[in-house]
């Protein structure tokens, strides 16, 4: 299975720099087994039947780019995942010019010490300050992605855009971008439909935006990220299925949670740590029934995940509609709802 696979042609106009206004009236496409069908995520009830439930990612964005000095070299920090010793594995720009043992000073009371050094410009930090949310949000910023160009700087309107409406438990440096859609007519609407909602965390790490480099997909290795499910959640949604009812992920970081604690019986787990699954194409999901998510770039593990979910003949089908229809993409474009193939 080669990279190449996972290419598509996207023009540049096609990629979104702020979200739909209001966010429910951006556009969706249903992909399944006839034909496509073009609609907006307001009328997302329509595809959906009273019972079943949707599984939300309530990670919250923290700020999580900063800039430290050592000596007279200013290096950038980008958070990655927080580790169970409450060190961070961190990407560094100008790595080259960091050492084991040095102290990364962000400013008077906020400094970070340098544990180990990994390759690819990634480190392992420990951050020594009175408060260190505190000193997160006085000097931390948020790390868009790089293809949501920002010549002037972010805005006020940049923290609000890219934290969904269920953003709960902080420790994202990458937002679940199906979640931005989501508005609280709509949750109101799904409520009235029958529709439920359950919550689940991942914290999505800087790794999301890295693109597979390696020829043959399979021997990429998957960043990791920390998440959780709690037990009544895991019951929730083990009787639901048992009943019959569907269970739709609103995002590939909560399918891939949901698969992660899933074991070989189908049974949903209670689930505490760190997950580093990698799906491709001929992999056999064991909980979703459909995917709420958006469009993915090419090259990229998501893109390879929705191929696994949807068949890359449908995925390359959709992808091809939605450029000529133009669909916005990426994390503040339109939307897709899949049905599994």
């Amino acid at each position: 299975m080669n990279r190449a696979d996972f290419f598509y042609d996207l023009p540049p106009e096609r990629i979104a720099k702020e979200p739909a206004r209001p966010r429910d009236s951006a556009r969706l496409l249903h992909v399944g087994a006839g034909p496509l069908r073009d609609a907006h995520v307001r009328d997302l009830p329509a595809f959906l039947r009273a019972g079943d439930i949707l599984v939300v990612n309530d990670t919250k964005v923290i700020p999580a780019q900063l800039s430290a000095v050592r000596g007279d070299a200013r290096i950038g920090i980008t958070l990655d995942q927080q580790r169970s010793d409450g060190a961070w594995r961190v990407l560094l720009r100008n790595a080259r010019r960091v050492q084991i043992n040095d102290v990364l000073r962000i400013d008077a009371e906020f400094s970070a010490y340098v544990l180990e050094l990994l390759p690819d410009g990634a480190a392992v930090l420990r951050f020594d300050a009175p408060d260190f949310p505190t000193a997160l949000a006085r000097c931390g910023a948020l790390a868009l992605p790089p293809y949501i160009a920002r010549p002037e700087g972010l805005t006020a309107q940049d923290s609000a855009d890219y934290q969904t409406i269920f953003a709960t438990h902080a420790g994202a440096v990458a937002a679940p971008t199906a979640g931005l859609h989501f508005t609280p007519e709509l949750l109101a609407t799904l409520q009235t439909a029958g529709i439920g909602l359950a919550h689940v965390t991942l914290h999505v790490g800087a790794g999301t935006f890295l693109p597979v480099r390696v020829e043959d997909v399979r021997s990429h290795k998957m960043h990791a990220e920390r998440g959780m499910i709690t037990a009544e959640t895991a019951a929730r949604l083990n009787a639901a299925r048992a009943a019959g009812r569907r269970i739709i992920p609103i995002g590939t970081t909560a399918l891939r949670l949901l698969e992660s604690a899933t074991d070989a019986s189908g049974t949903i787990q209670s689930f505490s740590g760190d997950t580093d699954i990698f799906i491709l194409p001929g992999y056999r999901f064991k909980v979703a029934d459909l995917l709420f998510t958006n469009f993915h770039l090419p090259h990229s593990t998501l893109l390879m995940l929705v191929s696994a979910f949807a068949g890359m003949a449908r995925i390359r089908s959709a992808y091809a509609h939605a450029i000529a229809a133009q669909y916005r993409f990426y994390s503040y474009g339109d939307a897709c709802l899949l049905e599994r193939a």
